[in-house]
């Protein structure tokens, strides 16, 4: 097995290591009383092992958090949160004192969970088990391309590593599991995990509801193992040592720790996990562990130099990035200006000129396949973008064709997820968080549910992940209930910062690609048809960069104000074009709008919305094939939905539509049942 000769030379462990120990455990035991909640036992456990990764291995510059060479470390048990807070205060990066004694509290910075906050090193939010840990193979993976596109012989810009720090919890949940049978194949071996086994959750002893081996497991996925006492400083180093220095595994590092360390009646107890220790305890520790009852939050003078050390170390390590980049613009100044640009957030805008126009003489098409012909026309000038699918690269339409595949000793740009869809969202993530590359990845829409914790988290940072979500409707015809989505449109556009972007064509298809890649601000989800639509004929109606604006005009009545609007999305467009049509046969004044995007309209000013939706127009029709909710925000109490309020069936799609009423000839009919009721009649004007 391959190696590289860059472990730490053997260190002294003194009193002073003890004492800083010591200090990171009590100033998590005083925050969290202080606060009144929290999760005292896990700093308490792990200190030790997060004092030597952070003083002994731990590549970091506390006063410029975003250099692109430093480690990255995830403390993916984020209920230990004070752990981390502890350590960047120590080391100093610009988390004052006061606001660890403000623990919990109301906009401080530190929160009961890690939230994403580069600019005091926080890499990543954590919290849900499992996501961190899977976050960081993402990490890595980031990390391999970087250094696959960038580095060159003399130039090893990105080597560094991806630490975390995990727990029992991690180690049960799905989704670190999937994510490590990724990494263990793609042979990662710049991720080091530390997995602080304390043998204790929240209901009491591991041995109720988990009795596997874990090494073992991590063996059988490729991961080397190595095993220490968590209290063992020297051991704990040997391991790390041993870790960074595998190339080809990743390497897991169980250390057996005690939960609330040093506590007389609760260390080892379900007890020390998620509430205060309590005053007469605290008394009783650190008296145990000689440390004085007061002040609360006391740092010896010199466990903080000793810590802030990290500051200097960090400035040097920095330093020297900075000249070998210097030295590699000069001898590769073409890669030296992507790179400066990719990660200060400026991409080079001529892709937009390798953008496909779609005619409608092309004649049909679906926007899956449509998605698929944007991003490989624009490719070649985009390689800031990597993705694949969660083994549905030829439905999804992810692959880039003429590029190499992400694969054991090869970092190329098609990526392959396995059938793993939430381990694949939450490795977009970390992917995302490199701050250099945008992710994204493709699987059918009604497996969005499988990520969905993932997508929430990256809707929770404001990440740039770009879901490629096929199928998106009972249009996928023959599979069936199980394969149709219903709610999760409405699901997906329920959380906060996320945009869904459903685009009626192919042409809306291209600017929805172009919308999802300059946009800054969360994760934008794209949702695709398997069957094929109406290609929108562009010399008769408006240009699809309406898309934009998230909903736009496309077919008006000729004459007067509307009587009704007819409004869409995605494949439904074609349906409404279809009943304008008829309806304006009837002498029915129609508008057709096509609202691809609730988040984009929502965000226009007033006086565009009431250019698209007239607020003196009441009498509104939606229609979707999915759950009507959240519609009705746009119909009003004159208007209605046709939608899906129960679960799809296996036939032909066109069969589908017909028997739920998704037709141009459903459509007139409650459009007139609405105008009718408005007016007060009940006939039937069909």
């Amino acid at each position: 097995m391959a190696t590289k000769d860059n472990s730490a030379p053997p260190h002294a462990f003194s009193t002073l290591d003890e004492l800083s120990i010591n200090t990171v455990r009590f100033l998590a035991v005083d925050a969290v009383e202080k606060a009144n909640s929290g999760h005292p036992g896990m700093p308490m456990g792990d200190a030790p092992m997060a004092h030597v990764l952070w003083t002994r291995f731990l590549r970091h510059s506390p006063k410029n958090p975003k250099w692109p060479g430093r480690d990255r470390f995830v403390l993916s048990a984020g209920h230990g949160s004070m752990l981390l807070y502890s350590l960047l205060h120590l080391t100093g990066y610009n988390l004052p004192l006061d606001e660890l004694k403000r623990f919990r509290q109301w906009e401080s910075l530190t929160p009961g969970h890690p939230e994403y906050h580069p600019e005091i090193g926080i890499e990543t939010t954590t919290g849900p088990l499992g996501q961190g840990f899977a976050t960081g193979v993402g990490m890595a993976m980031a990390q391999k391309y970087l250094a696959g596109r960038y580095s060159k012989p003399g130039f090893s810009l990105f080597d560094y590593h991806i630490y975390a720090i995990t727990s029992d919890g991690d180690m049960m949940e799905g989704v670190s599991n999937e994510a490590a049978s990724l990494a263990g194949h793609l042979k990662l071996g710049n991720i080091v995990c530390l997995y602080s086994d304390n043998k204790i959750t929240i209901e009491g002893s591991t041995d109720i509801a988990f009795s596997e081996d874990v090494g073992k497991r991590f063996e059988a996925l490729g991961w080397q193992v190595l095993k220490t006492d968590g209290n063992d400083l020297s051991g704990i180093s040997k391991a790390l040592g041993a870790a960074r220095a595998e190339t080809l595994r990743p390497s897991l590092v169980i250390a057996r720790t005690n939960i609330g360390f040093g506590s007389p009646g609760k260390q080892d107890s379900a007890e020390a996990h998620g509430a205060p220790l309590g005053h007469d305890e605290i008394r009783l520790t650190k008296a145990k562990l000689g440390w004085p009852l007061e002040p609360a939050f006391h740092i010896p003078p010199e466990v903080l130099d000793s810590y802030r050390g990290a500051l200097a170390k960090g400035e040097a390590a920095e330093k020297e990035w900075n000249a070998l980049f210097k030295r590699y613009a000069a001898e590769y100044p073409d890669l030296a200006k992507e790179l400066t640009g990719i990660f200060a957030g400026r991409f080079d805008a001529l892709w937009l000129k390798d953008l496909p126009k779609f005619e409608a003489k092309d004649g049909p098409m679906a926007t899956r396949s449509a998605s698929g012909k944007t991003l490989n026309a624009i490719a070649s000038r985009t390689p800031f973008l990597i993705g694949g699918s969660a083994d549905l690269a030829p439905s999804n339409n992810t692959h880039l064709k003429g590029f190499a595949d992400f694969l054991p000793g090869t970092a190329g740009r098609n990526l392959h997820f396995g059938v793993r869809e939430h381990a694949m969202g939450a490795i977009m993530n970390g992917i995302a968080l490199s701050g250099a590359i945008i992710p994204y990845g493709g699987t059918f829409l009604i497996f969005s549910d499988y990520m969905r914790p993932a997508i929430r988290l990256a809707a929770l940072m404001k990440q740039r992940v770009i879901y490629v979500f096929t199928h998106d409707s009972i249009g996928l015809g023959e599979d069936g209930p199980t394969h149709q989505p219903v709610e999760q449109l409405a699901a997906l556009r329920a959380i906060p910062n996320m945009t869904v972007i459903r685009p009626a064509d192919a042409n809306e298809t291209v600017e929805a690609w172009k919308a999802a890649l300059t946009h800054e601000t969360g994760p934008v989800a794209l949702a695709l048809t398997r069957q094929n639509v109406l290609t929108i004929d562009r010399q008769k109606y408006p240009s699809a960069e309406g898309l934009r604006r998230g909903a736009y005009v496309l077919a008006d009545t000729k004459e007067g104000e509307p009587e009704l609007i007819l409004m869409a999305t995605g494949s439904e467009v074609e349906l409404v074009l279809g009943a304008h049509g008829e309806l304006a046969g009837r002498g029915i004044r129609t508008r057709v709008v096509s609202m691809p995007c609730w988040e984009f309209f929502e965000a226009q000013d007033d006086a565009y919305r009431a250019s698209v939706l007239p607020p003196h127009v009441t009498i509104r029709l939606a229609v979707e094939a999915a759950s009507p909710m959240g519609w009705h925000r746009y119909t009003g109490a004159d208007g209605g939905v046709i939608g899906i309020d129960h679960f799809g069936a296996s036939a032909p799609y066109k069969t589908i539509y017909e028997k739920f009423g998704l037709t141009v000839d459903n459509i007139c009919k409650q459009a007139m049942a609405l105008i009718n009721r408005k007016k007060g009649l009940f006939l039937d004007r069909i």
